[in-house]
């Protein structure tokens, strides 16, 4: 019984599920990198994993690539026995909500392999292939922001126009005012801090953040934006410009070729330290949640699922992210309550019958048996759900190796660690991107009203 546990039906209770070992993989890759770790790899590896490096550091580098390595492995061998999956009543499904023991054993078993596998082969995939599916990830991660934004804005509007109650206005305006502040707050200590003489790229960076900053403020309450896009205002980008300048913030922390007077966080090591341990539990997080947030949005990406109906956003709504939204039908919409409602009202069968159904999936619920929110269709891809994950992990990977290059010097095969600063450019590139992408959510109606006049 143990193979088949914890066998949830509950979509929810799946995403959980993974989003934990997504979690607890990340952190187990995190503690690699301790010098105590990276000596016990080298002392266990009887040699077979041999390494000449400075101070021993790349066998934690390359021990936090092996174990997100195995978990993205472990998610395309997912993510490959579920294509095509359409329904729950396939026992490849099974795969999916159920067999947790026999899942979490292979994630062991991927894990313990991957550290008999020659230094070369992970020098290249951190090199190219963690460094390929991060960027995407991140580019996936942009695009749900977006949508965020506009989605966190509606939400609050929706209530409050249906509520007799003025919370969901203060709510939205309390939240408005304190993204304004946090980016009025972080540019201040930029300029502080990180813009003194002779820093003239960390001046350029956060003085082009800054107007961009002040241009979607005015982008998006603008009367022309406002006419075709009403739904818009300072509530997105609100959330865009505090999330971008956070970017900018990690960018010139992680400049590493600047002086201590352009990055005072270079040489202080306590504070370094504090800064790593609250960032990267708070990215852990907010990773394993955008990562189920991705995968569950995948029929925006790849396509809809036949089982799910499609509904056009009303005109007014403004929303110019999402084209249209999925919604699971009910029980109700099923094709077999449907045949016995047609029959029922040709006159075939009596109208007891659809009774009987009713007491059936009551009489489900009262002996405690656990309903499948999937019968009448799959909430979400699971073969692309698994992909997210994937490149999840390898963006974790690239994360908590600062993007370094690990490469094999001289004839010795001694190994070295480049200190670069891809990661610096790829925050400032990623908040740009950002940026873009919203300046694009708010004139692509007015650009194109007869095509977003259909949502």
């Amino acid at each position: 019984m143990f193979f088949k546990s914890c066998n949830c039906n509950s979509s929810i209770a799946t995403r959980v599920g993974f989003a934990i070992i997504f979690i607890l993989n990340s952190i187990l890759a995190w503690v690699m990198k301790t010098d105590a770790v990276a000596k016990l790899i080298k002392k266990w590896s009887m040699d077979y994993i041999k390494m000449e490096c400075a101070e021993g550091k790349c066998y934690g580098v390359l021990a936090v690539h092996r174990i997100c390595f195995a978990l993205s492995l472990f998610h395309l061998i997912l993510s490959a026995f579920l294509i095509g999956v359409k329904t729950t009543k396939e026992k490849r499904a099974e795969i999916q909500n159920g067999w947790w023991g026999p899942k979490v054993l292979v994630w062991f078993i991927l894990m313990a392999v991957s550290f008999f596998i020659p230094n070369g082969f992970f020098m290249f995939w951190g090199n190219y292939v963690s460094l390929i599916g991060a960027t995407i990830f991140i580019l996936l991660g942009l695009v749900l922001l977006v949508d965020f934004a506009h989605s966190w804005s509606e939400t609050c509007l929706e209530n409050w126009e249906n509520s007799s109650s003025n919370l969901w206005q203060w709510i939205l305006i309390g939240s408005t005012a304190a993204m304004y502040a946090f980016t009025i707050t972080l540019t201040g200590l930029l300029y502080g801090f990180f813009a003194g003489d002779g820093c003239s790229l960390n001046k350029f960076f956060i003085s082009f953040n800054l107007a961009l900053c002040i241009l979607v403020t005015i982008m998006c309450v603008h009367p022309v934006i406002q006419e075709y896009n009403p739904r818009s205002g300072l509530a997105q980008s609100s959330m865009v410009a505090a999330y971008c300048t956070y970017l900018v913030v990690s960018a010139v922390s992680n400049h590493t070729h600047e002086t201590a007077k352009c990055n005072p966080l270079r040489d202080g090591k306590t504070t370094q330290k504090a800064v790593l341990v609250l960032g990267g539990v708070f990215t852990f997080l907010a990773i394993a949640y955008s990562t189920t947030r991705a995968a569950t949005q995948s029929r925006a990406l790849v396509g809809n699922n036949k089982k799910a109906a499609k509904v056009q956003l009303p005109v007014d709504d403004g929303h110019a992210e999402m084209n249209f939204v999925t919604v699971q039908p009910g029980r109700t919409d099923s094709p077999r309550y449907q045949a016995m409602l047609a029959a029922v009202e040709a006159g075939a069968i009596p109208a007891s019958a659809l009774q009987q159904w009713d007491d059936d999936d009551d009489e489900e619920e009262v002996m405690g048996e656990e309903r499948d929110d999937e019968k009448t269709g799959l909430r979400y891809n699971y073969s692309w759900f698994h992909i997210i994950f994937s490149i999840a992990s390898m963006y974790v990977a690239m994360l908590l190796t600062d993007w370094n290059v690990v490469n094999t010097k001289g004839p010795d095969d001694s190994v070295y660690i480049g200190r670069s600063e891809v990661a610096m450019w790829m925050r400032i590139v990623s908040s740009w991107v950002c940026m873009f992408l919203y300046m694009w959510s708010l004139v692509a109606p007015a650009l194109f009203p007869d095509r977003f006049s259909d949502y």
